[in-house]
């Protein structure tokens, strides 16, 4: 490898870089729709050229901050699981509240970005992105719960979905722990032999 190389491989990961900060700040202050490529370069004080040679256009600079910040919640409520679990936790819903809890944290914490992603104003095809990954997200809920907690996993991902909503919506810390109580009390009727009562 040239010195070239390795002196552009800084260079080029500082530009992409640049550009997805950059991104982020057009599509939150502006929307997606009204966006463009020259306000996105601008920001990043780079050229348009330098854009389509780390990104194939705005919807791939849209897709990549979804990605990078999905990619962060699932770090964040993996962590959250595993030391729920070190703790000696072994209910399957305690461990996908703290799990939840930090997965709202991160929307709250990157509320933003969040709200970007939950206004519906994304690329053509976005809300088949966002379905894919609720799909995505009850099957790793699933994997919390042992047996057949098929309907359980269905309620309480969309009640998480619909939590994620009005919290990132309002940046409401005690609605998103007032919520978490609520979802960490649902159990199958299976599991509690019956009505429960207070």
């Amino acid at each position: 490898m040239s010195s070239e190389t390795i002196q552009a491989t800084p260079r080029g990961a500082a530009t992409r870089t640049a550009l997805l900060v950059a991104a982020r700040e057009v599509f939150v202050s502006k929307g997606f729709a009204e966006a463009g490529v020259t306000d996105v370069v601008a920001r990043a004080e780079a050229s348009v050229g330098s854009l389509y040679h780390h990104f194939s256009g705005k919807a791939d600079l849209f897709l990549t901050l979804f990605e990078e910040f999905q990619s962060r919640q699932a770090h964040r409520t993996k962590q959250a699981a595993r030391a729920t679990r070190e703790r000696g936790e072994s209910d399957p819903m305690r461990v996908f509240i703290g799990s939840a809890r930090a997965y709202l944290d991160g929307c709250l914490e990157e509320r933003e970005l969040a709200a970007l992603f939950l206004s519906g104003d994304g690329p053509p095809g976005f809300e088949v992105v966002m379905r894919d990954r609720l799909r995505t997200w009850a099957k790793r809920n699933a994997a919390l719960f042992e047996g057949d907690e098929g309907a359980l996993v269905v309620v309480i991902t969309g009640a998480l979905a619909a939590a994620v909503n009005e919290v990132v919506r309002t940046g409401d810390r005690q609605l998103a722990e007032d919520a978490l109580a609520i979802i960490g009390q649902i159990r199958p009727v299976a599991a509690t032999g019956g009505a429960q009562s207070g």
